[in-house]
């Protein structure tokens, strides 16, 4: 039988879609909605964007940058930018399946990570007692990061097509939009 964390795993992007979905006919926007979950879609999106470009994915442990005050800088900043679509959004329903959703899929991902990482990089252990899982440290953790990169890289940000999140955030509220223009023009 598998492990409800490897089919969290083979779940979130077929869930995402479908939350969207759902999350577009639930939505009701107003202009100050929207512009107040921007601002909070902003601030999650640089958060990943800062994220990206410092991580390189299964060659070593990330702890410079976000990594340095949150283990999971990239899944904090999607949970901003989740916070920032459901302020715009304005409907509880779509608040709860968001927690229900982060709950059931996100969490048991981002433990099975936390067990790979264990059995990938022998610093981790030390790394993991000292720097929190979501909320992030007052100060940076400070690890030996002789052969890290400390300063953010553009290439890895490209590499890793972060800029996707921008898109897709940038093609979400355009749809938002749509529909208060939309709601205006029928009324």
């Amino acid at each position: 039988m598998l492990k409800w964390d490897r089919i969290a795993t083979r779940l979130r992007v077929p869930l995402s879609f479908l939350f969207t979905a759902a999350y577009l006919w639930l939505a009701h926007p107003t202009w100050t909605t929207l512009a107040a979950g921007g601002i909070v879609i902003l601030l999650g999106l640089g958060i990943r964007a800062a994220a990206s470009g410092h991580i390189r994915k299964n060659a070593e442990l990330a702890s410079t940058g976000p990594y340095a005050y949150t283990r999971n800088p990239l899944y904090l900043g999607s949970l901003v930018i989740a916070s920032g679509f459901i302020m715009a959004a304005r409907n509880g329903w779509i608040s709860l399946m968001a927690v229900a959703m982060f709950l059931a899929i996100y969490l048991p991902v981002i433990k099975a990570e936390e067990e790979y990482l264990r059995r990938a990089f022998a610093g981790y252990e030390e790394y993991f007692a000292r720097v929190p899982r979501f909320l992030p440290r007052l100060t940076p953790y400070r690890a030996d990061t002789k052969d890290s990169p400390t300063a953010f890289s553009g290439e890895l940000y490209m590499k890793h097509r972060e800029y996707n999140a921008i898109l897709g955030s940038a093609l979400l509220l355009g749809v938002l939009a749509l529909k208060i223009v939309l709601k205006v023009a029928l009324v």
